[in-house]
């Protein structure tokens, strides 16, 4: 399907550096439907994208069957690489081009019991999950963290539509982030978990639910903040095995963006590492893991990586691509 050419109809703030964007397309008509936790790709203006989670808060609208809307939900990043800044510049009536819905974070197929988790703008795709799930009657709850009170997004809406499914947490009040422990203690492992929002908080999540037997297949999560440089970083060297092509890959920019650059073409989608879609297999040397994918046995054995994230140990990484 080709790209959607869409009109921004309404901009509400929804939080401290969050704003809300009511879209739809310039020709009026009815846009692709997708299922909760579905992401549209907005093109910036010097080419690249960011993905941005569509939200829904009304039960009685199936979304899979077509939209007259779609609604997103963007924080501004303090160091914004370009997609928050340009989202929190448009107006309505302004245009933006973006890809059709994909879904890379999806309700399981047997809308079994769940548990919901929900950091900060890591609402935008939860949000609409809780709507599918009131809909069709299932078991659950919506935990909702944020720093302080005043910083949820579309807090009022869940409030409304949830009750006593929605539990909220504030880290002011609290004196500390939200207590995993006490949150996996009231369910139990045979209840799906669906987590999104700061790399910390998921992976937190990841060990306390592993720890307590929970099955892989009933865990799922997406990362809602972009991977930034770490100290100590420095740049390193692959080697493309098909071809027998170097490349230096500097500190700031991934296996991914470098490659692209000299004309390899790649499937990959988040480019956060929490898809799967850019695993790659490594011939030798030791990679650096940053993704969310990999289980702990899996990085140890360092026969695949995530190149959208990950980085190298060793001087040098042999691909194969």
């Amino acid at each position: 399907m080709s790209e959607l050419e869409l009109t921004v109809i309404g901009v509400a703030e929804e939080a401290p550096l969050v704003r809300a964007f009511h879209l739809e397309a310039v020709s009026g008509g009815q846009l692709p439907g997708y299922s909760p936790g579905s992401h549209i790709r907005v093109q910036l203006p010097n080419g690249d994208d960011r993905p941005y989670s569509l939200v829904n808060l009304d039960p009685s609208i199936e979304t899979e069957k077509g939209v007259k809307h779609y609604r997103l939900g963007v924080r501004l990043e303090e160091n914004s690489l370009g997609g928050s800044s340009f989202m929190h510049g448009l107006s309505p009536g302004d245009r933006i081009l973006t890809t059709p819905p994909k879904n890379e974070f999806a309700l399981a197929g047997d809308a079994g019991p769940a548990v919901l988790v929900a950091g900060g703008i890591g609402i935008t795709p939860i949000a609409s999950m809780a709507a599918e799930l009131l809909r069709n009657n299932c078991d659950f709850l919506l935990h909702y963290s944020g720093r302080a009170q005043g910083s949820l997004a579309f807090i009022g809406p869940l409030r409304d539509l949830l009750g006593e499914r929605l539990i909220e947490h504030y880290d002011d009040l609290t004196g500390g982030p939200l207590d995993i422990d006490a949150v996996l203690s009231a369910s139990d492992a045979s209840q799906h978990l669906y987590v999104c929002g700061p790399k910390g908080m998921i992976e937190a999540m990841q060990i306390a639910a592993r720890a307590r037997d929970w099955p892989e297949a009933r865990i799922h999560f997406e990362l809602f903040t972009p991977p930034v440089p770490q100290t100590g970083d420095r740049p390193f060297e692959i080697e493309v095995a098909s071809t027998g092509e170097s490349y230096t890959i500097p500190v700031g920019e991934s296996i991914i963006q470098v490659l692209e650059a000299a004309g390899h073409d790649l499937i990959y989608d988040c480019q956060r590492g929490d898809c799967g879609i850019c695993q790659t297999d490594v011939i030798s040397g030791e990679p650096d893991h940053r993704d969310l994918v990999l289980t702990d046995s899996e990085k140890a054995e360092g026969k695949v990586m995530q190149i959208c994230v990950s980085r190298a140990r060793s001087v040098k990484l042999v691909l194969d691509l």
